[in-house]
């Protein structure tokens, strides 16, 4: 048991579902052909999503909230790009 009151196992399946819920956010979005930036988009509102409900839902994980709103905000800046510019973008 850790400081946090979470065992390892918990913290690995913590940090398995926003993993999980983007990669299934991909698939589907490659299956149904749609437009990166639509993909990209999706993928940072999921990531906004599992950092608040870290923050607030459940026993406060900073850090990783806050890697979560880092991944959020760059996904939400290469979606930005490919929507504007769809060359630049590598996704």
């Amino acid at each position: 048991m850790s400081h946090l009151n979470v065992d390892v196992i918990d913290f690995f399946l913590l940090t398995i579902y926003p993993v999980a819920g983007i990669f299934i956010i991909e698939m589907i979005c490659r299956v149904g052909k749609i437009t990166s930036w639509i993909r990209l988009t999706s993928q940072g509102i999921i990531s906004v999503g599992f950092a608040i409900a870290y923050l607030t839902l459940i026993t406060a994980h900073w850090i990783t909230s806050l890697v979560l709103f880092a991944l959020a905000f760059a996904l939400f800046f290469q979606a930005r790009r490919t929507k504007i510019d769809p060359t630049k973008s590598i996704y």
